[in-house]
């Protein structure tokens, strides 16, 4: 099957093809000069909704270029527009804005295409296949998964899902930090769990080890398969044994946490293969071949003195050529890798097979965005777009409270014993419910709350009704035509418009790489589905379900059906499952 006929075109989408088609025509006949920059050119909802269904400032940015003046331009364009079978009217607002009308017999068949596409609705190839690589998560491998790692691994995936539904072939890729100190760390703090499987007391864990009781069962594993061998043998004989097998067993327990949210990575990188294979000296020599590293002495640190600072010459990338306050060094003072030296390098290996990167990052990491945005401009030649999104921390709470930390973890909250009082999809959605680089809470109680101020449970709520109509519908017995869409009227046809922007939000969530404008959009659509509903409370004739007339209710329950369908398709994106039923 081709990928258009599963990915059909957007109203909106439609609707810029038959302005484009108006535009050609104007040129055409002399009216419009050729060549004339379109892209600033938008079809979208009017701000104001009494305007009409659609606005395009076509007449407002050709002007000028065109040379003529924007409301007679807008006359012609209007002209054009009115020409369409879709197009119930078409007026020039203020200074050239053109608002639209649209026929309701348009908004009647775009309920029918949201049937007929399903579960594709919303889907587009505006990606034409550019590979995307989002790094998301990344955390060190050195315990549980804890809810400072949830957040970003959630705004990961969503991204990553995102992408794929608008025509990205995604690579969802995991960096393992298995070549610094903190490794070296685990091992000796999985050595102290191994003498204490072996019958040691151990007593308290020393100052500067990892304390939690994840390690217990790492120990365990190490005296059964070791014995005693390591129990006095020097740190040399067993550090990079214990490294291998504690980092191993860190990965296994951090693929599991993963999975309790639905996540799961393509490709998982190792900090230390990457170096093993060379590949930073392969980015230092690509860089230095292009006279993008040279060996310099950087500035003494701003407040520090003369005697308190030594030059010391290193190898410096010049990142300042491509933005960044100051060249960085790749190498320390004693030959090993800079974090930034490595981190170039684990970029350069990710730009080979991926058009575009996406990193997503604590907020704690935005000191070093530019440095390695310069990088990876320089490595790629600009070649490749890198957006780097920065996620801000999650403050828990219980009932306004801070939580406790965890006693198994050592010091702080784990991701599984989050999902496990929670669940899943109530971790996901909350996680989606703010713009990443905003401060959020996580409050256990308001985030199981069942009320319209609980985002999570008001759009499960609109699915679970729609959900329950056809059930009600079979349990009475009723015997429905086919759907006669002519009996919806104008509050029905207010819920297809917004449904209709559904498409459109899709693509502008995955051209901004920001995944919570869908869960906005859901609980807008959520909004006015029980603003629907509850129409019936105050007038019968106003409900979906009405005994004395099948064929309205046949109607109704399509649009219903329909709505649960974009509801579905949004939470799919957001990696939520849609409830038929409220507990």
């Amino acid at each position: 099957m081709l990928f258009e006929e599963i990915c059909p075109v957007s109203l909106y989408t439609r609707f810029t093809a038959h302005l484009n088609a108006v535009l050609d025509a104007l040129e055409a006949d002399g009216t419009l000069p050729t060549g004339l920059n379109r892209k600033p050119v938008t079809v979208e909802p009017p701000r104001d909704a009494s305007h009409g269904d659609l606005a395009t400032n076509a007449a407002m940015v050709l002007a000028k270029p065109a040379g003529t003046n924007p409301r007679a331009l807008a006359e012609k364009v209007v002209a054009g527009l009115l020409a369409l079978d879709e197009v119930e009217s078409a007026e020039i607002a203020g200074p050239g804005f053109i608002n639209m009308r649209l026929t309701d017999a348009t908004w009647r068949a775009e309920l029918a295409a949201i049937h007929a596409e399903a579960a594709d609705y919303g889907r587009s190839d505006t990606g034409a296949g550019v590979t995307v690589n989002v790094e998301y998560v990344s955390a060190n491998p050195t315990g549980p998964m804890h809810m400072g790692h949830c957040r970003g691994a959630v705004v990961g995936d969503a991204l990553a899902t995102l992408l794929e539904a608008v025509g990205h072939k995604v690579i969802r890729e995991y960096y393992i930090n298995d070549a610094g100190g903190q490794v070296d760390v685990l091992a000796r703090s999985a050595h102290v769990r191994y003498r204490e499987a072996l019958g040691e007391d151990v007593g308290d864990i020393p100052e500067g080890l990892y304390p939690g009781d994840y390690l217990v069962p790492v120990g365990k594993a190490l005296a059964a398969e070791y014995g005693d061998t390591y129990v006095s043998a020097p740190e040399s004989d067993w550090l990079v044994l214990f490294r291998t097998k504690a980092v191993a067993a860190m990965m296994e327990m951090i693929r599991g946490d993963l999975a309790l949210l639905g996540i799961h990575h393509d490709v998982f990188s190792s900090e230390a293969e990457l170096q093993a294979a060379g590949k930073p000296e392969a980015a230092e020599k690509w860089l230095r071949d292009h006279d993008l590293v040279y060996d310099g002495v950087l500035e003494a640190p701003k407040g520090e003195t003369p005697e308190d600072w030594e030059p010391v010459e290193l190898p410096l990338f010049r990142s300042t050529k491509f933005g960044d306050d100051q060249d960085r060094p790749i190498r320390k003072s004693n030959g090993s890798w800079t974090y930034f030296g490595a981190d170039m390098a684990y970029h350069f290996q990710k730009a080979q097979t991926a058009d575009q990167l996406i990193d997503i990052w604590g907020a704690d990491h935005a000191g070093t965005v530019k440095r390695i945005q310069a990088a990876v401009a320089a490595l790629t030649e600009g070649r490749a777009r890198f957006d780097v999104k920065l996620i801000q921390m999650v403050r828990l709470l219980r009932d306004g409270e801070p939580v406790k930390m965890s006693k198994r973890a050592g010091n702080f909250v784990t991701l599984a014993d989050v999902v496990g009082e929670v669940g899943k999809d109530v971790v996901r959605f909350t996680m989606l419910t703010r713009k990443a680089d905003a401060q959020m809470d996580f409050d256990f109680a308001k985030v199981v709350e069942a009320s319209k101020d609980n985002p999570v449970f008001y759009v499960q709520y609109a699915h679970a009704r729609i959900s329950s109509l056809g059930r009600r519908a079979a349990e009475a017995g009723m015997e429905l035509p086919a759907p006669d869409l002519s009996r919806l009227g104008t509050e029905e046809l207010n819920l297809v418009k917004l449904a209709a922007q559904f498409p459109r939000v899709v693509e502008g969530a995955a051209q901004a790489r920001e995944p919570h404008r869908i869960a906005f959009y859901l609980n807008d659509l959520a909004s006015v589905f029980h603003g629907w509903w509850n129409l019936g409370n105050d007038n019968p004739h106003a409900r979906v379900i009405l005994m004395d007339d099948p064929a309205t209710t046949s109607a109704r329950l399509f649009l219903s059906r329909g709505i649960g369908q974009i509801i579905r398709n949004g939470l799919a994106l957001m990696g939520v499952a849609a409830l038929t039923e409220m507990q």
